[in-house]
């Protein structure tokens, strides 16, 4: 873990290293269609970025998350997605991602969001509460990578559907 990380929102200023960041921590996943930056540009010209922090370590951007609304077809409100989230290479397995969905969660609790949803590795997400939940399904994504947190106790059912933006490949 690294001692000196701060997390904060984002600024204008940031947009450029943000894009990086986000290139280089996808760059090698196999997982990726290596689509992430555009997502967030396309969020953010949307004014749909919810929550977006970056992490900084000595003055400098090394990580970012995003959080956006979705819709829920049976009319849940207030829930959201996470993602992408990513840290530059360099600065992966320090705490950092831990540190940026825990600091994001927290902003949506507070903004009195009832829950958020990602699609992710099962490994990794359960350790911040995320459950593969029964009867909630994001169409095209195998149930075991997508994942749901309550704030509330209350889980939706039905289809996910995330923001436009999320189609977004340049």
């Amino acid at each position: 873990m690294i001692q000196d990380v701060l997390i904060r929102d984002e600024k204008s200023t940031d947009f450029e290293v943000i894009s990086e960041v986000t290139i280089a921590a996808f760059e090698t996943m196999e997982i990726s269609n290596h689509t992430e930056q555009f997502i967030i540009d396309v969020l953010r010209s949307a004014k749909a970025l919810t929550v977006s922090l970056v992490a900084e370590a000595d003055s400098i951007v090394v990580g970012h998350i995003a959080f956006s609304p979705v819709t829920m077809s049976d009319g849940t409100k207030d829930w959201y997605v996470l993602g992408p989230v990513s840290v530059h290479p360099d600065f992966q397995r320090k705490g950092i991602g831990k540190a940026l969905i825990q600091e994001g969660l927290s902003r949506l609790k507070n903004l009195k969001a009832k829950g958020c949803c990602l699609v992710g590795h099962p490994q990794y997400y359960r350790q911040f509460g995320f459950k593969n939940v029964k009867g909630l399904v994001h169409e095209g994504v195998p149930p075991e990578v997508f994942f749901a947190l309550s704030f509330d106790g209350d889980i939706p059912q039905g289809n996910v559907l995330f923001h436009e933006g999320f189609k977004a490949n340049c």
